[in-house]
């Protein structure tokens, strides 16, 4: 299901709602186009992968807030490269909701513990130290770093680098220890800050 939102101050309201990207493509209207789409993930006919890459094509101001059964890593990396605005579980609170809604109204984005964890609070922080640590990092962990970017698997990686998994298990716990974070989506977001590789968003 997906439903287009029109913020009005720290109000909103619900334009319409589809049941697939066809059923949004059908509906949307260029005259009265949404500030805000609640996407799922699982949908029949066009999920929200293609439905995302079609409002980014499409649409570029459209901002997109998942909301989704799906706590997979390698779908919130994928739907984050894709260059959605937040990310949130369906049984969320209808006040986490609504501030979700205003954040990403007002700031652009909305990203919580449940994505990124210690690592979005130092995104935000201006005037601290943002020193790189890629110095910390061999080049098989960078290479590994940049692998972990992509929606490969951890055992895809380990083929790709012609690894074993249990090594590919080492440079992953080893970054996180070095970077001081606990994911592989915290692994993506330093990557990307500290443009250790490139994406097609950008906070």
């Amino acid at each position: 299901m997906i439903s287009l939102i029109e913020m009005a101050c720290e109000n909103c309201a619900i334009l319409f709602e589809a049941d697939n990207g066809f059923d949004l493509q059908k509906k949307i209207d260029k005259k009265n186009l949404p500030d805000i789409v609640l996407m799922d993930v699982n949908m029949s006919g066009m999920d929200g992968f293609a439905s995302v890459r079609w409002l980014k094509e499409n649409y570029p101001d459209i901002k997109v807030l998942v909301v989704s059964m799906i706590e997979k890593e390698e779908t919130i990396i994928q739907m984050l490269k894709l260059g959605v605005k937040g990310y949130l579980c369906k049984d969320v609170e209808p006040e986490e909701l609504r501030e979700a809604l205003k954040a990403i109204a007002h700031k652009g984005f909305y990203y919580t513990d449940f994505i990124t964890g210690k690592l979005v609070h130092s995104l935000q922080i201006d005037g601290q130290d943002k020193r790189r640590d890629s110095d910390l990092m061999n080049e098989q962990e960078k290479k590994f770093l940049q692998f972990a970017c992509s929606e490969m698997t951890y055992h895809e990686i380990a083929d790709k680098m012609f690894l074993s998994p249990k090594t590919i298990d080492g440079y992953r716990n080893s970054l996180f220890e070095k970077l001081n974070v606990k994911s592989r989506v915290g692994l993506v977001m330093y990557a990307v800050r500290n443009r250790i590789v490139k994406l097609d968003w950008e906070f």
